[in-house]
């Protein structure tokens, strides 16, 4: 209770967690960059400052950065990257699926792949280290922070508001949200994958 009370649009904790945390969970996937924006939206959904247009704009910035961090990790420091984030069996068909998917929708798939788990950072990085068309990708990874910044602190809002004497129920339920929508996200891209390889054989 007293750490979501801390997070209002007049602390400059909430602006650093909503840049940092998105930033950083381009990388390190680990970073619960969904649940911070989340956070801050249970944290001030019973405000009504206009700062918090900032909040969000924060969050859509670090998310941006993140992804153009990840993209430029993957085009300087090519075979480093490769080895690092996508090492193994499991790294090696994420990097399939993401030049596959490349080649195939282009500028949609960096857009969509924030809302699949893993998926940020194996698109990414593989737009580094295939030479993806940097504005084309610039583009994308705008438009994609900024739609991802809206659904994750809006969500928190709603939840927020639904529970206003409980804000951590707010969170846990805002949070389960939007675990089901990247599920259901998820599940339609593994059903499109087996179509597609059942089409080809």
């Amino acid at each position: 209770m007293s750490v979501l009370t801390s997070l209002q649009a007049d602390s400059v904790l909430s602006y650093a967690i909503a840049v940092v945390m998105p930033a950083l969970d381009a990388i390190f996937p680990v970073v619960p960059s969904e649940t911070a924006v989340i956070a801050l939206g249970v944290a001030t959904a019973g405000s009504a400052d206009p700062r918090i247009a900032l909040l969000v704009a924060c969050a859509a910035i670090g998310a941006f950065l993140g992804d153009n961090l990840s993209y430029l990790i993957g085009r300087r420091f090519g075979p480093f990257a490769e080895r690092r984030f996508l090492a193994g069996e499991k790294g090696a068909r994420r990097r399939a699926w993401a030049e596959r998917s490349l080649q195939r929708f282009g500028m949609q798939v960096i857009v969509v792949c924030r809302f699949i788990p893993g998926g940020r950072t194996a698109v990414t990085l593989s737009c580094g280290l295939i030479g993806y068309d940097r504005r084309r990708f610039v583009i994308a990874t705008a438009v994609a922070a900024v739609i991802w910044a809206l659904y994750a602190f809006f969500a928190g809002r709603l939840g927020g508001r639904a529970f206003e004497d409980k804000p951590w129920l707010g969170l846990l339920a805002a949070f389960g949200a939007t675990l089901v929508v990247s599920a259901l996200i998820e599940a339609a891209r593994r059903i499109s994958s087996r179509r597609k390889d059942r089409a080809g054989t």
